[in-house]
């Protein structure tokens, strides 16, 4: 298993495809959420990912600062239903922010969360800014990481 970190244009056809079905299984399967999937931002994204062979076992869009938000991002964050409960997650998201703060050197990361998720979101620092709303079926909340507090 080996954790990757590449931009868009560094991604292989196989990659791509394989990030792809990993997001539609868990979203759009898994959740049975509809949503546009792809959404050109991936384009603009380092995709941040663990693979094993030919299966992506986590991954996590990162988005720079004014793409979704004026802030950095990330999303489309998940772990393949086969791998969870092995820390995988935490790992993922300490990853995400850690790029995001040293390699892009931002102070704040904003996200749109599952709202089930919002006390594993707040584990890392990040604080509610929204109330609970629905996307695309389901619940949210926005959150933000601010380094300068």
């Amino acid at each position: 298993m080996e954790w990757m970190y590449k931009h868009f244009e560094q991604l292989t056809t196989t990659e791509l495809y394989q990030i792809i079905k990993a997001r539609i299984d868990v979203f759009v399967l898994e959740q049975e959420c509809a949503y546009s999937e792809l959404d050109n931002h991936d384009q603009a994204s380092t995709h941040l990912f663990l693979h094993n062979g030919e299966e992506v076992i986590a991954y996590a869009r990162l988005l720079p600062k004014g793409t979704t938000y004026s802030q950095a991002s990330f999303g489309r964050v998940l772990v393949n239903q086969n791998y969870r409960g092995g820390g995988h997650a935490k790992e993922l998201l300490q990853r995400s922010i850690d790029y995001i703060l040293k390699e892009w050197d931002e102070e704040e990361i904003k996200i749109q969360g599952q709202e089930y998720l919002r006390h594993f979101y707040s584990s890392f620092g990040f604080e509610e800014i929204s109330d609970v709303y629905l996307e695309d079926g389901i619940p949210h909340v926005d959150m933000i990481l601010n380094q300068k507090r």
